[in-house]
């Protein structure tokens, strides 16, 4: 008899001969299917040779799905291997070399006369855009005024992990770095994410005291230089002595002068740059003044006072140039041009043309231009009380405008002729409540008078410094600095 499963499907002896047939036939069909449907629709995916009756008629019991499909898998896969062969072969042959070796460079360029650190960098082949925010982010630890003619500025460009670039585009700007002093370096650094960052790096220099002087032959400056004393300290020397002495009517042959100041030197022994003055005397027709450079820890000011505590420091120099001659003073006189009595309000200080001008104090320009018979001229309001005027400049310092601030001893011209001028010289005046009076007579408020703890201090830090002087030898000729 027959037993019916809950399937519904046949057993026993009758139904295993039904079944066995019908199972054939059923995976016949699905291979020839299969095969007939792999032909159609990839015929490129079979192989070259035909298959064979062998291949169609496996055993029973083998999984003729499997049997046909392993194959084909195979081929697939050799021949995606072969055209991903293939095409990195193509790009290989045609693809242009990596972005990074092609795209990476470094520039240098020199700052020219007039150029603006914006000109620097795009001259250079920057892209304008991020030259602006390689100087915005420069803005924080320099500014760019302050550029000097000849100072190098090194531009480094390159694939800017932040910017998708294509392999024709033109490198990003990655950096810009400069040397800002010979121990101070800055840089603006692209940061993926972040644009340009400031980066500033302050290199460990050795110091080392120096004392030298000499002779006053015809001018403190040309004396100084000629003892090999630095520029820069010679103009901060002047500075200093500028309050209380006129250098064309005090300064005689023979009188004498020492300074005490910093130098720094590299690793190897090259000095690199100067530092502060600590000490400086002049002796004039026998009398000495001395100054000591002191810092009040009250204020945190730092500024210069004589053995007295006595700040050297006044609202106004009483000469904004050095070397110079004193060609006409305060009052009536023949003028040279017009050729009739005229009230002569200023001094004239007559030097070569070219010869720097210095601010005689702080204050804010209110005039800088061409003005009438003064020619190229500046005026600088020092305070309610006080305003100096200075004409007859050859040109105007970089920077000096209307609104501009101004500190005591910084060069605004230099000597010239414009005007109503017979020669090269500089037209000094002084108002005072708007009223022009004589710079050579008249009084200047004093600076700080040090007292108490204070004075204390001075009188022990100026000690000390006198005693370090003594223990130096007095040079007469220093050699020159090696590096810039």
């Amino acid at each position: 008899m027959l037993k019916k499963m809950k399937s519904g499907a046949l057993v026993g002896p009758f139904g295993k001969s039904l079944l066995i047939p019908v199972m054939t036939l059923i995976a016949g069909g699905a291979v020839g299917a299969l095969l007939a449907t792999t032909f159609l629709t990839s015929s490129s995916d079979i192989p070259s040779s035909s298959l064979s009756m062998e291949e169609s008629q496996e055993a029973p019991g083998a999984p003729l799905e499997a049997a046909a499909s392993k194959p084909e898998e195979s081929d697939e896969i050799e021949a995606s291997e072969v055209l991903e062969k293939e095409a990195e072969v193509t790009v290989a042959a045609y693809a242009t070399p990596k972005t990074e070796s092609l795209q990476e460079m470094t520039k240098t360029v020199s700052v020219s006369k007039g150029d603006t650190l914006m000109e620097v960098l795009t001259r250079a082949g920057a892209d304008r855009t991020e030259s602006h925010e390689a100087i915005t982010a420069l803005n924080e630890i320099f500014d760019p005024r302050s550029l000097r003619i000849g100072q190098d500025i090194t531009l480094y460009f390159g694939n800017a992990d932040d910017i998708q670039q294509s392999d024709a585009a033109t490198p990003s700007l990655i950096r810009v770095s400069l040397n800002e002093d010979v121990d101070r370096q800055l840089a603006a650094v692209r940061t993926p994410g972040s644009g340009f960052t400031a980066q500033e790096t302050i290199l460990e220099l050795d110091k080392k005291m120096v004392r030298a002087g000499g002779v006053i032959d015809s001018s403190l400056f040309l004396s100084a230089a000629q003892a090999g004393i630095p520029t820069k300290t010679i103009v901060d020397l002047i500075r200093i002595f500028s309050y209380d002495v006129d250098f064309q009517r005090e300064i005689q042959p023979g009188d004498s002068f020492e300074v005490y100041f910093e130098r720094f030197a590299d690793e190897n022994g090259n000095i690199l740059k100067d530092g502060s003055i600590l000490w400086a005397s002049m002796t004039l027709s026998g009398k000495k003044l001395s100054v000591y450079r002191f810092k009040t820890e009250d204020d945190g000011f730092t500024d210069y006072y004589d053995e007295k505590g006595q700040s050297v420091k006044k609202t106004l120099m009483r000469t904004p140039i050095d070397g110079a001659r004193l060609t006409s003073g305060f009052g009536k006189r023949k003028h040279p041009t017009l050729g009739y009595t005229k009230m002569h309000r200023g001094v004239d200080f007559g030097a070569r043309s070219g010869t720097p001008i210095m601010a005689a104090g702080n204050g804010t320009v209110e005039f800088a231009a061409r003005n009438g018979g003064y020619g190229n001229y500046v005026r600088i309001r020092h305070n309610s009380e006080f305003k100096t005027a200075y004409a007859h400049m050859s040109k105007f310092a970089k920077g000096i405008r209307k609104g501009a601030r101004v500190r005591q001893g910084q060069i605004i011209g230099y000597v010239g002729s414009t005007g109503r001028s017979t020669g090269p010289h500089l037209h000094y005046e002084v108002h005072k409540s708007d009223r022009q009076i004589n710079p050579l007579s008249v009084k200047l408020p004093a600076g700080r008078k040090l007292g108490g703890k204070m004075l204390a201090a001075f009188q022990s830090r100026s000690e000390q410094i006198r005693q370090e002087v003594a223990s130096v030898e007095l040079e007469t000729q220093l050699a020159s600095v090696k590096a810039d």
